[in-house]
């Protein structure tokens, strides 16, 4: 479901789950499985997140399964998909997105918990539509969005879940290069090579960077994990995943 090649001392990730790449707790123990061992590995400089595919970075959480699951199930994905992506964000080594292919939700969350994002040109989408589905946007990806887009643009990406195309993401600070589908995975091997070429350096910039978003979630995030379980499971939200179903 993880598959982890080694380049240049950069461990590269890619999801392998289907073509969909949907994110369900066996999906999502692997992931976080991988990077606490890239992390640990001195050997490993960098690490760069891709898909085994080119047409689907992520298309987001699992639904179907999530909606089969009991309540319990479905905490213990979404507190583990958490904590997976808090680990992702303070990791201290760097991190790069290596999109090829559509990051939905989820997905785009990933790439968002990612030091620099690398997207595909053509019609490759991001987007965070958790809102057409009844649902806020899990509270690490809402922080760092606003961050990282300013209060306006990340207002407009949040609230109205729209999805937006690679000229438009880097236009608005959402991804930091568009380049040709072969040089996506090239390009983020060589920057996450450079960025990890002074590790005790970067880990204490990196650490400055994240460590007030860090400490709002560690302060407030069970708290927000409750009121997104509850929004969940509310009426509105489990009929809107029913039609989600439907076209999943």
């Amino acid at each position: 479901m993880v598959t982890v090649e080694r380049r240049d001392r950069v461990a590269i990730l890619k999801l392998a789950r289907d073509v969909t790449n949907a994110l369900n707790l066996e999906h999502v123990t692997h992931l976080a499985k991988a990077l606490e061992e890239a992390k640990q590995d001195s050997e490993v400089r960098g690490i760069v997140l891709a898909s085994a595919n080119d047409k689907i970075f992520s298309l987001g959480f699992d639904i179907p399964w999530l909606h089969e699951a009991d309540q319990e199930q479905v905490a213990r994905f979404y507190r583990l998909f958490n904590k997976t992506c808090l680990d992702l964000y303070t990791i201290p080594k760097p991190t790069v997105a290596a999109i090829t292919g559509h990051a939905i939700a989820g997905g785009t969350i990933l790439a968002l918990c990612c030091d620099y994002r690398h997207i595909a040109d053509g019609r490759k989408l991001m987007g965070l539509n958790e809102i057409k589905l009844g649902l806020p946007v899990p509270y690490l990806p809402d922080c760092i969005a606003r961050q990282l887009l300013g209060t306006n643009k990340a207002r407009e990406v949040l609230e109205t879940g729209d999805f937006y195309p690679a000229e438009d993401l880097l236009r608005m600070g959402m991804v930091d290069q568009v380049l040709p589908l072969e040089s996506v995975l090239i390009k983020s091997v060589e920057k996450a090579a450079q960025l990890g070429s002074a590790p005790r350096a970067f880990a204490l910039i990196k650490q400055n960077r994240v460590e007030t978003i860090e400490a709002q979630v560690r302060e407030h995030g069970e708290e927000k994990a409750r009121a997104f379980l509850e929004c969940w499971f509310s009426p509105d939200a489990q009929e809107r995943l029913r039609e989600a179903i439907k076209k999943f």
